[in-house]
């Protein structure tokens, strides 16, 4: 993997991150509102999603070193992306119809309820995209004296694409695509991304 590629991978990562989260609370306010619960729940989530990842891929990275880990990982990830406008609904309902009809849903439940349906929905690929910067660090930094610019290098691709996501989904793609459809570009992206990290290749990658 070369530099160049090395950083569209980091930057297509955090595309697809804020992509989901942003799309995220859309579909969510469907069943539980769009209160400041509804928000908090994504945003929370998709922070435990990017920290557990960071720390899983740190330790992945250390022990199988090169981008065919997070490659296997992107690929049923994208799948799951991929299905989610089919099983994110279904899920969603079992858990607004868990609770009575003809009671007020108590307000532990109403903070609690979407937090539960944004993990079961969101955490899985955006865990296994938070993995992704570990790895490339670790290919990139051949020596100790590089780890600084190559993870600066990294996490800045990462949230330069995360800064794109957020105005592309929020400002062009919600108006102009339904949520199904940005899910599934958003999984299809996750496959791009899973095929050039397990593409075959004759040199090692380097920043």
């Amino acid at each position: 993997m070369s530099k160049p590629a090395a950083l569209c991978v980091a930057f297509l990562g955090g595309f697809a991150v804020m992509v989901l989260e942003m799309v995220g609370m859309r579909l969510l306010a469907r069943d539980f509102g769009s209160s400041f619960y509804v928000w908090t729940s994504q945003i929370g989530v998709v922070l435990v999603a990017l920290t557990a990842g960071y720390l899983a891929g740190g330790s992945w990275a250390d022990r199988l070193p090169g981008p065919r880990l997070p490659g296997l990982l992107l690929l049923p990830a994208g799948i799951f992306t991929l299905l989610i406008p089919a099983f994110a609904g279904p899920v969603m309902n079992a858990i607004v119809a868990r609770h009575p009809t003809e009671l007020e849903i108590p307000i532990l439940w109403q903070k609690l309820d979407p937090a539960l349906g944004a993990a079961i929905i969101f955490l899985p690929p955006c865990f296994v995209l938070a993995t992704l910067p570990p790895f490339l660090i670790r290919l990139g930094a051949r020596d100790i004296k590089e780890v600084g610019r190559t993870s600066g290098a990294i996490y800045g691709a990462g949230s330069a694409g995360s800064i794109i996501g957020v105005f592309l989904s929020g400002y062009v793609l919600i108006d102009l695509l339904a949520l199904p459809q940005i899910l599934r570009a958003t999984g299809i992206l996750m496959l791009v991304l899973a095929a050039i990290c397990t593409w075959p290749r004759r040199t090692t990658p380097v920043l």
